[in-house]
């Protein structure tokens, strides 16, 4: 067979695969297809406070560095876990670290190390009021958000109102193109969360005095966020 009646052959082939891939297919070719998106969102109170306690250390001598540090969250650790509560105050370990210091000449002239302790939960008093007790270490980072209960909720809320639009937008497109209804063709859903304004702080110190610090619970200030889902797809007018 000569290599122009392999290529025809060939050809003829793939016509018939094309084909038979074509009457197999799930959908039929795109007509009167519309693509659209549709968002809902709800705002909420973050009720998830993250607070992370952390103490730096250094010395000449390395081991001198990690005893201190190992000291010092040692002593927070068995404070923290006084006042631990499943959901409502978790208490976990953040970094540890030692990192040498260099001079001019490249050479090591000491070591800095620190040490973190994070403190997590829905309780916040419970959380601020342990974070004063602790003499050890100090408040180096505030974090807020939402909890996965809260989280769930409230996507569910905002899911629902999506939905509804989307399909709301489904009809209304239908109906301005002539067509009577539609089918749905494929959608996706997605979903995020967002806390406007700064990063929430905390909130200044007003203590008179160094005793009154030590007893004080850290003063801290909860914001918003949004959480906003999204929902795109085709639908088939019909």
């Amino acid at each position: 067979m000569t290599k122009t009646s392999n290529l025809m052959a060939m050809g003829a082939l793939l016509a018939c695969v094309s084909g038979a891939f074509a009457q197999n297919s799930p959908y039929p070719p795109p007509q009167n297809v519309v693509q659209l998106s549709a968002s809902g969102q709800v705002e909420v109170a973050q009720d998830l406070l993250s607070m992370t306690l952390r103490t730096t250390k250094e010395g000449a001598d390395a081991a001198a560095v990690q005893t201190q540090l190992k000291t010092a969250l040692d002593a927070a650790l068995a404070e923290a876990r006084r006042q631990a509560a499943p959901g409502q105050m978790d208490v976990r370990t953040g970094s540890f670290g030692i990192y040498p210091r260099y001079g001019k000449d490249s050479r090591i002239t000491g070591w800095r190390g620190t040490a973190e302790l994070v403190l997590e939960g829905k309780d916040f008093p419970r959380i601020t009021s342990t974070a004063a007790r602790i003499t050890t270490l100090v408040p180096g980072n505030v974090d807020f958000g939402l909890s996965r209960e809260q989280q769930a909720r409230v996507e569910g809320q905002a899911r629902t109102q999506a939905i509804e639009q989307f399909k709301t937008r489904a009809g209304e497109l239908a109906q301005s193109f002539g067509f009577t209804g539609y089918t749905l063709r494929e959608v996706s859903v997605d979903s995020s969360s967002q806390s406007p304004g700064p990063r929430p702080r905390m909130m200044a110190m007003k203590a008179e005095s160094a005793a009154d610090m030590a007893e004080a619970p850290v003063p801290v200030e909860a914001g918003k966020s949004t959480v906003v889902v999204n929902v795109s797809g085709s639908v088939q007018l019909r």
